[in-house]
């Protein structure tokens, strides 16, 4: 089974661009990105471990700043 190919105007300009690595983890630190997954381990259809795994990889100044019209990070609530 084929999918229609449906034309562009214009070429997306992610595939149309080269971009280094050094810039692409510029620009991935200055707006941060969420990585999740999860692993369960089981045996016999039994689960036994799972493990959650939530990571913010951010540069330190975009995770302190502000966002627009929110209060600035003080840390983690104690």
């Amino acid at each position: 089974m084929s999918v229609p190919a449906t034309p562009s105007a214009t070429p997306s300009p992610v595939w149309s661009e080269h971009v280094a690595l050094v810039d692409l983890l510029d620009r991935l630190l200055a707006t941060g990105v969420v990585v999740a997954g999860e692993i369960t381990l089981s045996i016999a259809d039994v689960d036994l471990v799972r493990i959650s795994l939530r990571a913010l990889v951010a540069s330190v100044r975009t995770a302190v700043e502000p966002a627009e019209g929110g209060a600035p990070w003080t840390g983690p609530p104690r």
